[in-house]
């Protein structure tokens, strides 16, 4: 019993000296908080900048009340220089007092970097802000462009506005969620403007934002949606050609996912979360994730990118016909085209899926277990569909098989030294017959599936016959090359023995003589 009572005082002991610590720690914040703003206070009082300008009624007068610098203290001198304690307007802009004026050009980012650039400075007002935007600023697309000098084109007050900047997590700030679509189409929805930068570039982005998902959500008022930064980046935007940008072929599956593959964010627009998870082991993500090939699909690829949506039911098989033409061709001759339009099934997505799509193989085609044709098609179907299926999974295996027997006997035939490199060659025909009719598939017509096949039968017995034909030689040849070295031996050894005759002879003869 002592032990539990010694035990329960300690744990009781343990929670209100968390309850302490967290108390102490919201009273210095508070604390903390007040001196922030008192500070603030006291050095409005003394902005005589601003107590004129707002005397005066001007612009700067009426709008930097409301600027987050102003709020914690930041005088006018702190961007434009000078002596703002001064009630002397001449000794406030003095050139030394250090009074600048209105900066322009890179200037102006050069100003704002004095102070954003200064890590340390800008954590004694919030630990969390941010440091090194201008460094990044001028790395970028906006930093590196320039039709004037090395002037950059867009410096930080173009997109922050100038003297009622806000915080970006405030809606009144002109890059808050809901308004940045608005700013970045400033420049990028003026055609005259952007040509002087990138005539190829389009114009319409925020046309067809608007129409997308993420837009219209965005024109409601929804802060979360994706809109310019969340994609592209704020102050390190890059081309798209560029492999570092976000919107890079390559990144745009892992920018994507930073919103929809997280559950919590997700959860509020009831969407699944596994859409890159899936994407990464599908053959459209190993090939472009892992074999850098950037003319995989990447999501924008059928989701679209500024005006992104869902493929509708009606337009899955033309988004993928973009790449698998054929396909799509057959299949809209095909009798599934109708049954499917009928039902309104995603056509292409019924049999491939869409994030996961993997390699079709033949396992896919037919009436066995893990078949897709099974899933429709079953013994009792009153369709011809069953059967069908049936009799293309049969043929191709045929054709597979028999394939597959060329090309054994052919490298049998090469390994044993035969000349076999024409069959070799004439053999490809008939893997071109496979993929044909792998292809001829999604005609789902017998007669359009069984033309590359009989065609690629025949090249494959050909190449059968001329694999046995070379190995039967080969044979006949080494039967043939024994029997002639028996022959050349015996006659060989004849010989030895009738000059060992001829030799006795001579001895004998030379003898008597």
């Amino acid at each position: 019993m002592d032990a539990f009572h010694t035990k329960r005082r300690k744990n009781i002991f343990l929670l209100l000296k968390r309850l302490l610590s967290i108390l102490a720690a919201t009273f210095l914040t508070l604390l903390s908080s007040s001196h922030t703003y008192a500070v603030a206070h006291q050095r409005t009082i003394q902005d005589q900048c601003y107590a004129c300008h707002q005397a005066m009624g001007d612009k700067p007068g009426s709008l930097y009340g409301r600027d987050i610098h102003h709020k914690i203290g930041i005088t006018c001198a702190g961007c434009h220089g000078g002596d703002a304690t001064a009630e002397d307007p001449e000794i406030a802009m003095s050139k030394k007092a250090g009074f600048v004026g209105v900066p322009t050009g890179n200037a102006i980012s050069e100003m704002c970097a004095r102070c954003h650039d200064n890590d340390e400075f800008m954590k004694s007002y919030n630990p969390l802000l941010p440091a090194g935007q201008y460094a990044q600023l001028k790395g970028s697309v906006h930093g590196r462009a320039s039709t004037v000098a090395n002037e950059m084109v867009a410096q930080c007050t173009s997109c922050h506005g100038v003297h009622e900047i806000a915080k970006v997590t405030t809606p009144a700030s002109p890059v808050y969620p809901t308004n940045v679509v608005r700013t970045c189409a400033r420049c990028h929805s003026d055609p005259t403007y952007m040509k002087k930068y990138n005539p190829a570039l389009r114009v319409d982005q925020f046309e067809l934002y608007k129409t997308s998902v993420h837009g219209r959500r965005n024109m409601e008022g929804d802060p979360k949606v994706a809109e310019c930064a969340s994609c592209h980046g704020s102050h390190d935007i890059l081309p798209a050609k560029d492999p570092r940008s976000h919107v890079y072929p390559i990144n745009i599956p892992e920018t994507c996912a930073k919103c929809h593959s997280n559950e919590k964010y997700m959860k509020p627009y009831h969407l699944p979360t596994n859409q890159y998870e899936e994407y990464v082991s599908s053959v459209h993500g190993v090939a472009l994730l892992k074999k850098h090939d950037t003319g995989a699909p990447a999501c924008n690829s059928c989701h679209g990118n500024h005006g992104a949506v869902p493929p509708g039911v009606q337009s899955v098989s033309n988004v993928c016909g973009v790449c698998h033409t054929l396909n799509a061709q057959l299949f809209e001759g095909s009798p599934h085209k109708k049954a499917f339009d009928q039902r309104k099934l995603p056509e292409c997505e019924v049999c491939h899926g869409n994030h996961g799509v993997q390699h079709p193989t033949d396992a896919m085609l037919g009436v066995g277990e893990g078949s897709v044709c099974s899933r429709c098609h079953t013994l009792g179907d009153t369709s011809s569909g069953y059967q069908v299926a049936k009799v293309m999974r049969l043929m191709i295996d045929s054709l597979t098989n028999r394939q597959g027997l060329a090309e054994r006997l052919l490298k049998e035939a090469e390994q044993k030294g035969m000349e076999v490199s024409e069959a070799f060659y004439n053999l490809r025909g008939a893997r071109q017959s496979l993929m044909e009719a792998r292809t001829a598939v999604h005609a789902f017509d017998l007669a359009t599936f069984k033309g590359p096949l009989d065609k690629g039968m025949k090249i494959a017995n050909q190449a059968v016959l001329d694999g046995e034909s070379a190995i039967h030689e080969y044979y006949f040849r080494r039967w043939g090359l024994g029997i002639s070295t028996l022959i050349i031996t015996v006659l060989a050894f004849g010989l030895f023995l009738r000059i060992r005759q001829a030799d006795r002879e001579w001895r004998e003869k030379q003898r008597r003589m």
